[in-house]
């Protein structure tokens, strides 16, 4: 098994899901790469690609046939401006003809080239088929499966590439909470400085703090243009931006330079007991509103739940310790990653596989572990906040209104972080010697109620309020 490590976790990409938008996205730059080094890229006369279960049956709400046509393009989902996204899929839609991998143009009309299949595969339910036809007639076809979180994989390798160091070479090698907390135990540290020393056997200092910088700067920039962007979201469901209305309220009309200068202003701002929780829902808000226009932000652990962690960071510099800096984002990070990376392993990230419980849940125990170890908790009470996070949001479905990550997605975010400071508050206060349900068997749980819940409530819109609510009523 491979070590999943924080930058496996948080991944900078493209809304609105990181399992139907970015994980698509990143199979076709997979395959063009496979056939970039067979030297078969510019002999390929025609593409077809075969979309099967949920990426299907909610696919065009989540954004994953332009995922599919900016991937086959070959643009980087980390680095393409934002604002170019539209122009490059109506160019293809309008031209029917496509760039492959950069190199050359094919007919491609996304239309008929992009085939929706209500059937699942058996892997998976978030499958998808490339198939190549060469000028020659020859075929290159390729199965790849997206499993949450923008993690992907394929028919010869079912177990996601991440980090590329397996489990038995590292200074601290954990798949479970158990086995976490005996090292924090054993060697008298925290979780942050033990999560610390892993990634220090894979990159150095710099590398890792240049990219949690880079995480960060993206996270706080996804909630800074969601507090400053008014408007309706894309889709047709016509869902009016809020986290702007409630910033204008909270904040007035102010000037800022960037998102550095904006926190600050905040951080300098009394904030009311009252209005703390208005401050996180807007937080929460404001990212998975970019996100579902189509912005950047950072996976964690998924696309549909990138607004919690950073909800609940920021509560902690606004309203916990405006004295914090770099150094105790990082040791959040670091702390969600492991605590990401434990149900990932254990369980699945997946709404497709699991519900929303695998997202808003997972994100919601990310959060309240994090947040628990910077309150000076210990490694055993952070174990015991994300442990309760979960137990609360164990059988969540996932029933997106017109397959949009949406409704009741967005507001969902807002509620898990909040979820995620109830549950560290209550470990803090709490002795974990006297816990009845540890983490490994909250996770254990959440796999076996994903194993019982109905494929209605898994990401398919066949269900819950995607039925009782239709776009319609909308």
């Amino acid at each position: 098994m491979e070590y999943i490590g924080v930058f496996d976790m948080f991944k900078v990409g493209v809304g609105p899901s990181s399992s139907h938008t970015l994980g698509p996205w990143v199979a076709c730059r997979l395959w063009i790469d496979e056939m970039e080094k067979m030297e078969i890229l510019r002999q390929v006369g025609d593409v077809e690609v075969h979309l099967f279960g949920s990426l299907s049956r909610t696919g065009k709400g989540h954004g994953t046939d332009m995922a599919i046509i900016l991937g086959l393009l070959g643009a980087d989902p980390e680095t393409i401006p934002i604002g170019e996204i539209k122009e490059m899929v109506d160019n293809v839609n309008g031209t029917n003809t496509l760039l492959l991998g950069g190199c050359d143009n094919i007919p491609f009309c996304p239309k008929s080239n992009i085939k929706f299949h209500k059937e699942f595969l058996p892997f998976h339910s978030n499958g998808l088929t490339l198939d190549a036809t060469l000028i020659s007639g020859a075929k290159f076809s390729k199965t790849y499966y997206s499993i949450g979180g923008g993690f992907v994989v394929d028919d010869e390798h079912r177990v996601p590439l991440c980090s590329s160091r397996e489990f038995a070479s590292l200074p601290f090698p954990f798949k479970k909470g158990i086995e976490l907390l005996a090292f924090c135990e054993d060697r008298n540290m925290s979780i942050s400085q033990l999560v610390m020393d892993n990634e220090l056997s894979l990159r150095s200092h710099n590398a890792i703090n240049e990219g949690l910088g880079k995480i960060w700067d993206t996270m706080l920039n996804s909630v800074y243009l969601g507090c400053h962007v008014p408007g309706v979201l894309p889709g047709g469901l016509h869902v009016k931006r809020r986290a702007y209305k409630i910033h204008l309220d909270l904040m007035g009309n102010g000037s800022y330079s960037d998102s550095r200068e904006w926190i600050d202003a905040i951080r300098a701002t009394p904030i009311k007991f009252r209005q703390i929780v208005l401050w996180v829902s807007c937080f929460a808000m404001a990212v998975n509103e970019e996100n579902a226009s189509f912005g950047r932000v950072v996976t964690a652990p998924t696309n549909g739940s990138a607004g919690v962690v950073p909800a609940v960071l920021l509560y902690y510099l606004i309203v916990e310790n405006h004295r914090a800096g770099f150094e105790e984002v990082k040791k959040f990070y670091l702390v969600a990653g492991a605590i990401g990376s434990i149900f990932k392993l254990g369980s699945t990230i997946s709404a497709a596989m699991g519900g929303c419980q695998a997202e808003i849940g997972v994100s919601s125990a990310m959060a309240a572990g994090a947040l628990t170890e910077l309150m000076g908790g210990t490694p055993a009470q952070v174990l015991m906040a994300a442990e309760i996070a979960m137990e609360h949001h164990l059988g969540l479905t996932c029933d997106p209104v017109g397959g949009l990550v949406q409704v009741p997605c967005i507001e969902r975010n807002s509620m898990g972080a909040i979820k995620a400071i109830n549950a560290s508050e209550l470990a803090l206060n709490s002795d974990p010697k006297n816990a009845k349900v540890s983490l490994d068997k909250v996770v254990l749980t959440m796999w076996k109620t994903a194993e019982d819940m109905s494929s209605k409530y898994k990401e398919t819109a066949e269900g819950g309020l995607a039925i009782t609510v239709g776009m319609a009523d909308c």
